[in-house]
């Protein structure tokens, strides 16, 4: 928590703001260690406070020693206002992009006369993660190989999403995922042409193509595996569309390195996709940072062009979707060095064909 609080510290100087709340959960327990569900943190040059209710009195002195913990009653904000008044200059900062705008206007009045000021970039505090946060992401990755190969045993034709997703699910949590980092996708048939379909009662037939997308928590850090298999032998447009979808994982993942822009990565996967005839069915970008969660920046995608850092933890998953035929996604956690990528993630890639 160290090394995170004066990596905090040193942002404030580049803002060019005397110090800044962190009300967003994973913001305050990157800079604190607190894990509590509310809480408020204000971090200046000099000072590290904490205000918390009752319930997290002693979780919070337990958890943030970096900090000096305020028992802040039933008003968080008062509590912190009145300790930071005289530790502070005048430019107070805030997360703008999580902060209710209603929060805004009631903090302005309690911390006045400092002046508050909206913060768009908070977040890039987490980008680029230390050796210890890897080393979470890893074996929260690790997780996910195991649940695949527990559901190469499990799915088969006949029974429903539902339960192919609660088996999945329930590996998870008993090889040691503290819970699991978003609702998990399981989509099979025409319905794997949904990106996000959650899992129905549809029952698994021969012949489908089934997607899994899921993610366990390890310790606070994510990780973020997909992966396509087929019910049965896959036909020659199953083939086609799995081994281009590959084909531009690969593509990307061989050209993921330090220094490299967020676009130009995303466009090596998509050209592939393009020049196949298929552009317009990979419609999202080809991945995103993961950490303490599971969708932060940078993103990758046409819409951010940033150079990519040695310590980014990426996602690198294009997939091509055909309304009422299905659709294949392909997706490992990387991490990125200064001369190309390591891969997290290491369930098997070709495509399986599962006994029908």
């Amino acid at each position: 928590m160290a090394d995170h609080l004066e990596r905090t510290r040193r942002y404030l100087a580049e803002v060019g703001v005397d110090g800044v709340l962190l009300f967003k959960p994973e913001n305050r327990r990157y800079a604190t260690g607190f894990t509590g569900s509310a809480g408020l943190a204000l971090v200046t040059a000099r000072d590290a406070l904490l205000a918390v209710d009752f319930r997290y009195y002693d979780q919070a002195a337990a958890q943030a020693p970096v900090c000096e913990v305020l028992r802040g009653g039933t008003d968080l904000v008062a509590a912190l206002a009145e300790a930071a008044r005289p530790r502070m200059g005048r430019r107070l900062g805030f997360e703008a992009e999580f902060v209710p705008y209603a929060h805004v206007e009631r903090w302005r009045g309690k911390f006045a006369p400092l002046e508050l000021v909206p913060l768009n970039d908070v977040d890039r505090l987490r980008w680029v993660k230390d050796d210890a946060e890897v080393a979470l992401i890893e074996r929260a990755a690790g997780l996910s190989d195991a649940a695949f190969a527990h559901m190469l045993t499990v799915l088969r034709p006949g029974i429903t999403e539902r339960q192919a997703g609660v088996e999945l699910e329930m590996f998870l949590r008993r090889a040691g995922a503290e819970r699991l980092s978003f609702e998990t996708v399981l989509a099979s048939g025409p319905r794997s042409a949904l990106p996000h379909g959650r899992a129905t009662d549809r029952v698994l037939a021969a012949g489908d193509f089934v997607t899994l997308d899921y993610g366990p928590v390890v310790e606070g850090y994510t990780a973020d595996c997909t992966r396509t298999v087929a019910l049965g032998r896959p036909d020659e447009r199953q083939r086609e569309i799995y081994a281009l979808v590959l084909a531009a994982q690969r593509c990307a993942l061989a050209a993921v390195r330090g220094g490299f822009s967020s676009r130009a990565l995303d466009g090596i996967a998509r050209d592939v996709i393009e020049g196949a005839g298929y552009g317009e069915a990979f419609g999202h970008g080809l991945g995103h940072g993961i950490g303490l969660e599971i969708h932060e920046g940078p993103s990758v995608s046409p819409r951010l062009d940033v150079p990519l850092e040695p310590g980014m933890v990426l996602t690198i998953e294009p997939g091509v979707y055909l309304p009422g035929w299905g659709g294949v996604r392909i997706e490992d956690d990387v991490v990125v060095t200064s001369d190309g990528a390591r891969v997290l993630t290491h369930a098997p890639k070709e495509l399986i064909a599962l006994p029908a």
